[in-house]
């Protein structure tokens, strides 16, 4: 799978201009969001417009994904040096593809944004609210994978709870007609999605799987190893960059979002504000990341995190956490303070 995925990405590659060494012998770096041009991705089109990363000797090109799965094999491949992923989808597909030239190197989504996202006016405003409920969730959703985890730690009978696969984009509609009362997705995507289509925001519960007793992580930068070692000072200067730009972003967020729709004309830039402050909130200013900074990990919660994961999905070998995530790049200057 992942050889016949090399190939696909390789010829991608040459329709587009460049192949992967030649790419790794220029400062133009491509860089693999894990989905549009949205709110929470303004942090890094505002390093670009500001010239942050240009300062690093970087000339960085953020392109648009199609979810996290999208953006792991384009950086193990080398098409894509750097990008932006789910770290328990990066799990994962190291297991299945062990010796693939990929890790994280910057958390980013201290918290997750998996949540359980119901109406109160059908019923739901706490987990144990969901037995006897019908509950929307793509199957490839990423909320919806960690829901088992989510469960067991509240306790839920899953057979009681009447779980509809649904589309990710009649997911929301379907929450907003009522024919479920709760879905599975990331905190700040449906939830303003669900607004959008009628829903009044107090009628909406949150329930974000970390407040929960979920301990996974969340999204980070991840790497193609190969080139990190042929060019460790350029992924430490994209990281302080990247720092640089959610600081900005977090003091900001209207200005950062403008730079955003620069890219995508079609956005509403309130509501792409809005969702970029609820992913600071919720994910990325966390109480850890005030205290230590953004980027590292806490040992032994991301230890914890290997472990809930395991109870979901079946590690073909045993799990090393230095194989999924290496600190080794980040900046000790003081650049990943974000206040």
């Amino acid at each position: 799978m992942f050889h016949r995925t090399l190939t696909g990405l390789a010829a991608a590659a040459t329709v587009l201009g460049f192949t992967a060494p030649a790419l790794y012998a220029e400062t133009t770096v491509p860089f693999a969001l894990d989905w549009k041009f949205e709110g929470p991705a303004a942090p890094y089109t505002l390093a670009v417009d500001k010239g942050f990363y240009k300062a690093e000797g970087l000339d960085v090109q953020v392109t648009e994904g199609a979810g996290s799965l999208d953006a792991i094999p384009k950086v193990a491949t080398g098409a894509f040096p750097l990008g932006f992923t789910d770290i328990n989808s990066l799990m994962k597909f190291l297991d299945q593809n062990p010796g693939a030239p990929v890790t994280a190197v910057m958390m980013v989504y201290d918290k997750p944004a998996f949540a359980v996202v119901g109406r109160k006016s059908l019923g739901i405003e706490t987990p144990k609210d969901l037995e006897g409920k019908a509950l929307g969730a793509p199957p490839p959703d990423g909320a919806w994978a960690q829901f088992p985890i989510f469960a067991k730690e509240q306790g839920l009978d899953m057979s009681k709870i009447t779980v509809e696969p649904v589309g990710f984009p009649v997911r929301e509609p379907m929450l907003a007609e009522g024919k479920v009362a709760a879905i599975t997705g990331f905190s700040f995507t449906s939830t303003l999605n669900a607004e959008r289509l009628g829903v009044p925001a107090d009628d909406l519960t949150v329930l974000l799987m970390a407040d929960y007793g979920v301990a996974l992580y969340g999204n980070a930068i991840i790497v193609n190893t190969d080139w990190a070692k042929a060019h460790p000072e350029m992924v430490t200067g994209f990281l302080r960059a990247t720092a640089k730009g959610w600081k900005e972003a977090i003091a900001a967020p209207a200005a950062a979002v403008e730079t955003l729709v620069k890219r995508n004309p079609a956005a509403d830039a309130g509501l792409e504000t809005k969702r970029l402050e609820l992913a600071i909130a919720g994910n990325v200013l966390t109480d850890y990341v005030k205290e230590h900074g953004m980027g590292n990990v806490d040992t032994a919660r991301f230890a914890k995190s290997i472990e809930q994961l395991g109870t979901t999905y079946e590690f073909k070998t045993t799990p090393e956490a230095k194989t999924f995530f290496d600190a080794e790049y980040l900046p000790t200057d003081g650049s990943l303070m974000l206040q």
